[in-house]
Formats: structure tokens, C-alpha cells, sequence
């Protein structure tokens, strides 16, 4: 038996890869079939994984029974994080744990250049990682649709509503009437 066998293969092997050989709790708690297609709040301490764990939960809904991701088209998932720091960190966890997968990655952050992530964008993301106030600037000049997202991960949710980031959440998850629709 695997310490890996509920896990998508792509990613099984860039862990494997990563060293890993065996799942930490929050990480295996993730593959439980009860948390599937569900929405969860998760909770566990520093370096105990959680990044990998959502990845993992990530990659059941984006890959289903496919190995490789289609080509990248709007984004499927969106992962919102309090600071740049930690959102840069996110993204790079995930490149290598779903590079098996083909994912294209793009990151939405204060402080870098805004041009260079709207080419990104342009250019598809299955997923995008960002800060509040740098996706909400997407959102609103048209560079970032989320018209495709199956999934969204608020990371450090509290922390981002302890630095008042509760009107930019608001605003990048209120739901979008699509035009023709009633």
C-alpha cells in the first residue's frame, strides 16, 4: 500500500520527487472521501502542510480522472492570501506540486508589475494566487475572469479579515450576473 494512493498520480510523483513519504494529518484529512466537493475550513500549525494539503484538494476537483490539465484558458481555482510574501510562497509550492499536471501558475501581487501579470493572465492560468487588493485591481479592469472557477482557497482567511481586507473579499467573490442571464 502507497503512502500515496488516493493521490492524483501527477502530483503523487512530484512528492515522491519532493522526498515526501508519507502524508502529514491535515494533508491525509484532505483525501478523506467525506471532504471531497465540499467546502471545508481547515485548521492545523505552522509547517504542518496545509499549503500541499490544499494543493491536494485542489487537484481532485481540477483534474478528476485526467493526469494533465487541458490547455489553460480563465483561471479554475483562485487562491487568495493576506500578503505578498505568503501568496508568492503558495505559488511557488504549488508550481512544483502540480508541474507533473502541466498547471500554469500565475501570481497577483502588490508591489510587482502589474503588466507583466496581466500578460500572464492573458496567456492562461489554471490557477491564479493572489493578495485582495491586487486581484480586485484585475478583477475590475478585465484581465482576470472567474467565470470558469470550480475552486477557491482563502488562505489565512482570518488574517485577511483582521487586516481589513473583508471588502476586497467581498468584492473578488460576490457572484457575477452573466450577461443573458435572468
Amino acid at each position: 500500500m502507497s503512502a500515496f494512493e488516493n493521490v492524483v498520480p501527477a502530483l503523487a510523483r512530484a512528492l515522491a520527487a519532493r522526498g515526501f513519504s508519507a502524508l502529514t494529518p491535515v494533508q491525509a484529512a484532505m483525501l478523506d472521501p467525506g471532504a471531497q466537493n465540499t467546502d471545508l475550513i481547515v485548521s492545523a500549525q505552522t509547517g504542518s502542510g496545509k499549503t500541499v494539503a490544499f494543493g491536494l484538494a485542489l487537484a481532485a476537483t481540477l483534474l478528476g480522472d485526467q493526469d494533465v490539465l487541458t490547455p489553460p484558458g480563465a483561471p479554475l481555482a483562485l487562491v487568495i492570501a493576506p500578503t505578498r510574501e505568503l501568496a508568492l510562497q503558495v505559488r511557488n509550492e504549488l508550481e512544483w506540486l502540480f508541474a507533473n499536471a502541466g498547471a500554469r501558475i500565475a501570481s497577483c501581487v502588490g508591489g510587482m508589475d502589474m503588466r507583466d501579470e496581466r500578460r500572464a493572465l492573458n496567456h492562461g492560468a489554471h490557477i491564479v494566487v493572489g493578495t485582495p487588493g491586487r486581484l480586485v485591481d484585475h478583477i475590475r479592469r478585465g484581465s482576470l475572469e472567474l467565470h470558469a472557477l470550480s475552486a477557491v482557497v482563502l488562505d489565512e482567511a482570518d488574517e485577511m479579515l483582521n487586516l481589513g481586507f473583508r471588502e476586497e473579499l467581498n468584492s473578488s467573490l460576490r457572484p457575477r450576473r452573466l450577461s443573458g442571464a435572468p
